[in-house]
């Protein structure tokens, strides 16, 4: 089979399947009408999810966000607000929340699913607390969300992470280059810092980049310097992205876990070293007790997204990252009987909570977006098979990207499926 054979194969596998195996996720059983609104902050599809989540359920949801590209001002779940940038007009952005909390007329729950929300809310949360009922937790959510102090304190509740060096000069570069392993990564301490560089620049929209040297590594360095004098410099955890696991929970306001859920990864983009394109329910005591035991040292309070990996070299679970907040890889916790939004929502309304544990249904969760470069990569690695690929869709299937009730965007999602296909077809026949 060629490659556009394969493309025109899969694609039609999905669009034929797409009715049969969409797995539904919760519908509301009572009426919430009365509850107090909320407002996710951010309208990526994960936001969007938040918003859908919480409409379900009967509470009134909207969601906002500063770029007006994102799919929430599109969705049949909104449409979104449209707000100042925080990182560039945080006194507009201010009055553009306060002003918001006026129109709902009465203190709405702020739930951020992006962290450039989750780090505004933090910064602002002595204002904003005043009109919105805010997460306890929202100052150590704000640490997490920064890389630079995610890290600290991982190190200092001895969270296992690889071998990581937080680097500020070509000095502290050379020093540190003499101690990590290459192939190693070097990244900024949030990935839209590299969004800032100029279309065409090596590393424009990069999270990270690969160093195979101690030449190429400052290198890379010498690049990202102009716009990020300071970024992170870390070992790579060795060992199949299959020895990633995505640790999803929510906390209450006395630090205790009201909900969980762990998905191992099957593929993931960038190529072993994004987060997940494909996903299932996995049960790893191990790394449950890692991630659970970090969290709960730290004091943590509200909804978390934790990714780690079982290092090959000495087996032991180490930290990938953090991400306080709604995920993408959340959105798989629903579809396992896990409603991370719905459950914080009704911890931060006062409701009472019992906590809740996946339900045991397998299903594999998939972004179709992400697919598109996912496939052609692991193919091309030699690691999937035409076979293989076909029997990681067979139902049940949830989607993060494909709701027949948002049509619009589920329209476009599988339009960049198939152009993604086919334009990474033409690079592998080229």
């Amino acid at each position: 089979m060629n490659c556009s054979e394969g493309n025109n194969a899969i694609v039609n596998y999905i669009v034929d399947k797409t009715s049969v195996t969409q797995m539904s996720g919760p519908t509301a059983t009572e009426s919430h009408s009365e509850w107090p609104p909320a407002v996710i902050a951010g309208a990526f599809q994960t936001g969007v999810l938040g918003v859908r989540s919480l409409k379900r359920q009967g509470i009134k949801a909207i969601c906002f966000d500063c770029d007006p590209t994102m799919p929430g001002f599109q969705s049949a779940y909104g449409p979104a607000r449209l707000c100042p940038d925080p990182d560039r007009d945080p006194e507009r952005w201010v009055e553009f929340m306060v002003g918001l909390a006026q129109e709902l007329g009465q203190k709405s729950v702020l739930i951020p699913s992006s962290d450039r929300f989750v780090t505004a809310i933090a910064d602002h949360s002595d204002i904003l607390q005043k009109h919105f009922l805010l997460s306890p937790g929202i100052k150590v959510q704000g640490l997490l969300a920064q890389k630079q102090t995610q890290y600290q304190l991982a190190m200092e509740h001895g969270m296992p992470m690889p071998l990581t060096g937080m680097v500020d000069s070509i000095e502290d570069l050379e020093m540190f280059s003499r101690q990590v392993s290459y192939p190693c990564l070097i990244k900024p301490w949030h990935f839209r810092e590299w969004g800032k560089f100029p279309k065409g620049h090596p590393l424009a929209g990069q999270k990270v980049a690969i160093a195979h040297s101690s030449e190429e590594l400052r290198a890379l360095y010498e690049l990202a310097r102009p716009v990020t004098p300071s970024v992170i410099v870390q070992d790579i955890i060795q060992g199949p992205d299959t020895a990633k696991r995505v640790y999803l929970s929510c906390y209450d306001r006395h630090g205790k876990r009201i909900a969980y859920a762990m998905f191992r990864e099957l593929r993931c983009v960038p190529f072993q070293f994004g987060p997940a394109s494909v996903s299932e329910p996995f049960h790893d005591p191990e790394a449950d007790a890692v991630c659970d035991s970090f969290l709960r040292k730290i004091g943590y309070s509200g909804i978390c997204e934790v990714e780690v990996k079982r290092d090959s070299r000495d087996g032991r679970i180490k930290l990938i990252e953090a991400n306080p907040r709604l995920s993408g890889g959340g959105d798989a916790a629903p579809y396992a009987g896990v409603d991370l939004c719905w459950i914080h929502y009704r911890e931060l309304v006062g409701q009472s909570v019992e906590p809740v544990s996946m339900n045991g249904k397998h299903f594999r969760h998939i972004v179709l977006r992400a697919e598109g470069h996912a496939i052609p990569a692991y193919m091309k690695a030699g690691l999937l098979t035409w076979r293989e690929l076909l029997d990681s869709y067979k139902p049940p299937l949830a989607f993060f990207d494909f709701d027949l009730h948002d049509w619009r965007y589920s329209m476009e999602t599988l339009f960049i499926l198939i152009r993604s296909l086919i334009a990474e077809g033409w690079k592998q026949r080229a």
